[in-house]
This record gives C-alpha cells, sequence and structure tokens, in this order.
C-alpha cells in the first residue's frame, strides 16, 4: 500500500482578509486547543433542533387543523418543511461538526470511518437534546392552540381516544402508530424507507461520485427524507433515533407516560439504526471501488479541512503553536512547513489518499 498526499494548493483563510475583533479572537484560540468537541455537540444539537423545528412546526398546524375542521397543513408542505430544515441544518451547523444530525448515522461513521466512541456518544446525548428543545418550543409557541383544541377534545369526549395517536395532539411530537395497522407492517416500512435514506447519505458522501458535488449533497439527503414523508409517513415513519426519541421525551414531559408510545416507540427510535448500517455495508460491499478517481469538488473539500486543521491546531497544541509561530515572520526559528497528509484521530477519519 503506497500512501499519496493530497497536491498542494494554495489556500486563504479568513483570517489572511479579515480581522476579527479580539474577543472573537480570543476565544477563537481558545476554542480550536480546549472547548471544540463542546461547540461541535452545540452544532449537532443545533442542526438536529432546525429540522425538528420546522418538521414539528408545520405537523402542529396539520393536527391542530384537522382537529378543527381548517386546512392549515398537510402531508406535502410536512415532507418540504422537513426537506428544508435538514438542509438549513447542513448549512449552518454542518462544517462544524460533520453534520451527523442523526445517531445513525454518527454509529455508522465509527463503524465504517473510525469515528471515535467517546465522541460519538457526546454527539448521540447532544443531538438527542436538540431533538428535545425543539419539540418544546413548539409547544410553548403553539400552547394557546393546543390548549384551546385540548378542551375541545375533552368537550367532545374524544380525549382519551385521540390524544396519544398520529391524529392527536400528542402526535405533533412524538410518533405513534395508526389506529388497526400491523406493526410487522410498519416496521418494514420504517426499515425501507430508512434503508433508501441511508444508501442516499452514504452515496452523496462517497468523493468518487462525480454526479454529487459536494454542495449539492445537502439538497439530495433533504428531498430523500421528503420523498419518504410524502410517500410512506400515513404507515408510521420515523426515519431518526434523535428526532423521535427527543420529542418523545419532550411531550412526556408535557403529559407524561401515556405518552410513552407502547410497542411502536421501539420501532420508531430503533428501526433506523439497522437499516442505515445495512444501507452503508451495501454501499461499501457492493457500489464503493477505491479505484475511482476522487472529484475535483471532493479534493478542494479535503484541502480546505486540511488547511483548517493545520492553521487553527484543533485537537493539536503542537500544531496550534506551530502556526502561531509561522505567522511571525521575524522569528529565527526554522519556519513550520504544513503538510496535507495527517491522522487526524479527533476527527475520527483518515484525511490522505490512499491507493491499494
Amino acid at each position: 500500500m503506497t500512501m499519496h498526499q493530497l497536491p498542494r494548493r494554495d489556500v486563504v483563510h479568513l483570517a489572511d482578509v479579515h480581522t476579527r475583533p479580539r474577543v472573537f479572537s480570543v476565544w477563537e484560540r481558545y476554542r480550536h486547543r480546549q472547548a471544540h468537541w463542546f461547540v461541535e455537540c452545540i452544532a449537532e444539537t443545533m442542526g438536529v433542533f432546525f429540522y425538528v423545528y420546522a418538521g414539528v412546526g408545520s405537523t402542529a398546524g396539520f393536527v391542530i387543523g384537522n382537529l378543527s375542521n381548517e386546512s392549515i397543513s398537510s402531508v406535502l408542505q410536512i415532507g418540504f418543511a422537513y426537506a428544508f430544515g435538514i438542509l438549513f441544518a447542513l448549512i449552518t451547523c454542518g462544517s462544524t461538526s460533520g453534520g451527523h444530525f442523526n445517531p445513525a448515522v454518527t454509529i455508522c461513521q465509527v463503524i465504517f470511518r473510525g469515528f471515535p466512541i467517546k465522541k460519538a456518544c457526546r454527539y448521540i446525548v447532544f443531538q438527542i437534546l436538540g431533538a428535545f428543545l425543539a419539540g418544546l418550543l413548539v409547544y410553548v409557541q403553539w400552547r394557546v392552540n393546543i390548549r384551546a383544541t385540548e378542551a375541545v377534545l375533552h368537550t367532545e369526549g374524544k380525549w382519551d381516544a385521540v390524544m396519544f395517536t398520529p391524529q392527536g395532539l400528542a402526535g405533533i411530537f412524538a410518533l405513534y402508530a395508526p389506529a388497526g395497522s400491523n406493526l410487522g407492517q410498519v416496521l418494514l416500512n420504517e426499515f425501507v424507507c430508512d434503508f433508501l435514506i441511508g444508501l442516499v447519505i452514504w452515496s452523496c458522501m462517497d468523493p468518487t461520485n462525480f454526479l454529487v458535488p459536494p454542495s449539492a449533497g445537502p439538497w439530495i439527503v433533504s428531498f430523500s427524507y421528503a420523498m419518504c414523508i410524502w410517500g410512506y409517513s400515513p404507515v408510521g415513519l420515523s426515519t431518526n433515533t434523535a428526532r423521535d426519541l427527543g420529542t418523545r421525551l419532550a411531550v412526556m414531559a408535557i403529559w407524561g407516560t401515556p405518552a410513552a408510545g407502547g410497542s411502536y416507540a421501539a420501532i420508531a427510535a430503533l428501526t433506523n439504526i439497522p437499516a442505515t448500517i445495512l444501507a452503508a455495508c451495501f454501499h461499501e460491499f457492493i457500489l464503493a471501488d477505491s479505484s475511482r478517481v476522487i472529484t475535483p469538488e471532493h479534493v478542494n473539500v479535503m484541502v480546505g479541512h486540511l488547511a483548517h486543521a493545520e492553521h487553527s491546531g484543533i485537537g493539536s497544541p503542537l500544531l496550534a503553536s506551530a502556526s502561531e509561530k509561522q505567522a511571525q515572520p521575524a522569528s529565527p526559528s526554522p519556519s513550520y512547513k504544513p503538510s496535507y497528509s495527517t491522522h487526524d484521530h479527533e476527527k475520527g477519519q483518515v484525511e490522505t489518499i490512499e491507493r491499494v
């Protein structure tokens, strides 16, 4: 096996053309050395918050509208809401944390990309936290409408029959199996949709995929979720452990243990994990080929990522110190020469091109 370095390219850092206020510069240096792990976790929280906030908010309009005999939202709108929520999450937070936003994706990164287990555990906790916070905030913003609709359900004697179903108010936040549904069918529906979404995600991550430049990946992934919502959500669909567990904890905080969801809760929370792992296996064994050429767009992303790691010294005080010395032209010591071949174990991925 021979190792080939990424081609050396000129890069322009933001610091080269824009001087940030001192308070931000001081914080940035501290963050790079000590707090980057926490910033990454906050980015994961915010990313999950984005799409759960968008999707659950749209679902609130759909459920309350149906209970009030008003047309406020639709499955089409909900699909678009989740799609754009995922897109905004990837755009705003993906460059900071890597844009997992899904425990199944994080687990696959551990299995197939050497992502650190300790870091993965932190990511998963913060992902669930993001969904929990989004669920609570949506409840606060819709509280007046929810309370009014809940009072109507009590008056009409429908509260017990409707409340903890997909058509009930708790169904705005947590996922419940449709009335009379077969859990085996629901499991199959969930598994197939999660497998297809996972396959799309893994294909978009393939740096040899000329049809998917990095800038197109977020759009494709987002609308793979929308496709499944449009076609299969009426059967019962979760697609994401963080989205399910976080909002289920939120709804249980509001209405107590009756909102737990019964046997379906396990299907909604866990099915996407083995389905996504199987999708990654399918891609790696059947579709991936290390003899293919990495696209120029992906090479640019890799070079940019490595240049950022060298410039900031993330996870390595030695690199940070070297970068600072390099920025001092009058220093008599030998200049630091960055290399674009490195193994960043904190990132959990090999940042070199290998050819067997």
